[in-house]
């Protein structure tokens, strides 16, 4: 008996809602984990004595800098030399494409929505914004004592959206033949044949699952909740992950930025690791200076 040595992955990208409306599932996977979001940073408010009037607030600042920061992040760090002449899908969520009429060949735009996102320009695009958020919105709190809670809810919603790409078959690992190995039957043509291959928006997926559960641990259990902790492990955790599975992919778009056989992804993580690495340190050293 032949003994399968690959899962072969041919999902849905949209469904049917009503009459025609379709949703992506990468939106779904995006809209889900804002709601999510929403009602943690709502029990967090609560918890911390903040009131929850400032919740709405937070939601469309972080919605707005996670978007335009992402999309930004995609265009400049990836896709430059592509969206340099197509400046207009960088900007709404449409793409080009061309069909056979009775007047010849019409060129037309296609909503796709934004799949085009980095998650290095929505880590300075959330930065950005929940900067401003404090300084407008939130001011009787620290920006530092912000990003520790706000840390938690991106964990678990990078989950959700690498999810979404696993479902788009896109970010894709290198060639494998590990029993988990998975066959992309609707993933882009440009690596050539369809072979069984790393799941790496699983493996970010995972880490980041562990992650949100290890920084809602310590927020919960935590009785002096320092300065700075959460927000360090956090980066440490998902960006040194993310330069080790960066190994394993295959390269994304355009990439320009390439340092001793580092990707783009490698090279833009080793300064948010390194960011992550002051803030725990910082954290330890206000722990005794209390």
């Amino acid at each position: 008996m032949e003994i399968l040595e690959y899962i072969n992955w041919n999902p849905i990208h949209k469904f049917n809602i009503w009459k025609g409306i379709t949703i992506h599932i990468y939106s779904l996977m995006f809209i889900i984990s804002f709601i999510l979001g929403w009602y943690i940073m709502q029990y967090i408010y609560q918890n911390d004595n903040i009131n929850c009037k400032y919740l709405d607030p937070l939601l469309r600042y972080t919605f707005f800098g996670t978007l335009i920061g992402a999309r930004l992040g995609q265009v400049f760090f990836y896709d430059l030399s592509y969206f340099s002449s197509h400046w207009i899908e960088a900007i709404l969520p449409i793409k080009e494409n061309y069909h056979q009429s009775l007047f010849g060949i019409i060129k037309g735009y296609e909503f796709v929505g934004y799949r085009g996102l980095s998650s290095h320009g929505a880590a300075l695009g959330i930065l950005f914004s929940n900067f401003l958020y404090k300084k407008l919105v939130l001011k009787e709190k620290s920006f530092i004592w912000l990003c520790d809670r706000i840390c938690i809810v991106i964990a678990i919603s990078s989950m959700f959206i690498r999810i979404g790409n696993f479902f788009n078959s896109e970010i894709i690992g290198k060639p494998c033949k590990f029993p988990w190995a998975v066959k992309f039957l609707q993933m882009d043509k440009e690596y050539g044949k369809m072979i069984p291959r790393h799941p790496t928006q699983l493996y970010e997926s995972i880490v980041y699952l562990i992650t949100f559960i290890t920084l809602w641990v310590i927020y919960r259990k935590t009785k002096r909740f320092n300065n700075g902790l959460t927000s360090g492990i956090f980066f440490i955790f998902v960006w040194f992950s993310r330069f080790l599975i960066e190994f394993l992919k295959e390269p994304q778009g355009n990439e320009f930025i390439n340092f001793y056989h580092l990707n783009t992804g490698q090279c833009l993580s080793i300064p948010l690791f390194c960011l992550g690495i002051f803030l725990f340190i910082f954290s330890i050293f206000k722990e005794y200076s209390i």
